[in-house]
């Protein structure tokens, strides 16, 4: 059974920096296209950053450059590194395991697995 468990959410102030951590069970977090999420009320989940099949990362045009995805194999986890935080980024965050890969953000009809959910506050 695949099971994600995400982490390191928080508030932090604008400008400020957090790193979610997602660890997986049940799945090789290298061997599959995986990603992060995320959703506010009333708007539907979007993707923010995901690895296609061949490892090329793919980012959500709203956070290039300030957010970074990333894998371990030695704890089969994945990682978003956040920097620059902004108030808009406030929001629940969801690491996500696919079915199947893109050669793009993954959709999210492409996912079979989530995470729980973790709150990240971003204030100004």
């Amino acid at each position: 059974q695949v099971q994600l468990v995400e982490s390191g959410g928080g508030s932090v102030q604008a400008g400020g920096s957090l790193k979610l951590s997602c660890e997986v069970s049940g799945m090789g977090v290298m061997n599959n296209c995986v990603g992060w999420f995320r959703q506010t009320p009333g708007k539907e989940r979007e993707g923010v950053a995901s690895f296609s099949s061949s490892g090329w990362k793919y980012y959500a045009d709203s956070v290039r450059g300030r957010f970074t995805i990333s894998r371990q194999r030695t704890n089969n986890s994945l990682y978003l590194q956040m920097d620059d935080l902004k108030p808009e980024d406030t929001a629940i965050y969801y690491c996500a395991l696919a079915r199947w890969c893109a050669y793009d953000l993954l959709p999210r009809e492409s996912i079979s697995s989530w995470g729980q959910g973790i709150q990240v506050t971003v204030s100004s």
